[in-house]
């Protein structure tokens, strides 16, 4: 019986798919390690409310939220297109 293509034909999140691949590039799972490091700092200037100044100039805290939304969004793209 043809399909209209609605329904996947495997279940997007399927425990067998993510059990059997392990991240084995290992420029690919630096990458992730160091996004996701920048991403914590920013989060850490945010919760804690550090001050960040680059020469004398203060950055704004907006900054740090969207580097935070950028670093954490390409550790987690990576990482989810390397398991």
């Amino acid at each position: 019986m043809g399909g209209l293509g609605l329904i996947p034909a495997q279940p997007l999140f399927s425990r067998s798919r993510r059990s059997t691949h392990t991240m084995n590039k290992p420029f690919t799972v630096a990458a992730v390690v160091i996004f996701a490091i920048v991403a914590l700092m920013h989060l850490l200037r945010f919760v804690l409310g550090w001050d960040a100044n680059i020469a004398g100039t203060e950055i704004p805290m907006w900054v740090s939220v969207a580097a935070l939304v950028i670093a954490g969004g390409l550790a987690i793209g990576l990482w989810r297109e390397n398991t």
